[in-house]
């Protein structure tokens, strides 16, 4: 992952935006009255398809697999989580908003942990993330 200053608020700002997207998106589709797992599993797919859709509007200025791993988690993740919350309790669509935006954030905190961890020292010592 790239860690120029522009690419990592472009990276969140592009995540955020997604997950509050999806979020909204969620919130509309899915009523009180759906089964929780139907629901949860329908609005994955629904996200997994709009971060698809936005990978191809941010990939220019992101990068290909920079822009794809994140955008297509936020999207599945906030569509699980904002599927499954709309049928257990009354929601309102700015809650949509939050937790989608909540979960664009969460996910790009995980794969900066992921990233960091997969990344290490090599066995002749070298550090991989400068050289």
């Amino acid at each position: 992952m790239d860690h120029r200053f522009g690419y990592v608020i472009g990276d969140l700002v592009a995540n955020v935006a997604l997950g509050a997207l999806v979020g909204l998106l969620c919130w509309l589709i899915v009523g009180p009255s759906w089964n929780m797992w139907i629901a949860m599993f329908l609005m994955m797919a629904v996200g997994s398809f709009l971060g698809l859709v936005s990978f191809f509007i941010t990939a220019r200025w992101l990068g290909a697999m920079e822009a794809m791993v994140p955008m297509m988690l936020t999207g599945e993740l906030t569509g699980m989580v904002v599927g499954m919350a709309v049928p257990m309790m009354p929601f309102t669509a700015m809650q949509g908003l939050i937790w989608g935006a909540a979960c664009g954030a969460a996910s790009m905190v995980i794969i900066w942990i992921a990233n960091a961890l997969l990344k290490g020292v090599t066995r002749d010592g070298r550090d991989m993330q400068n050289g």
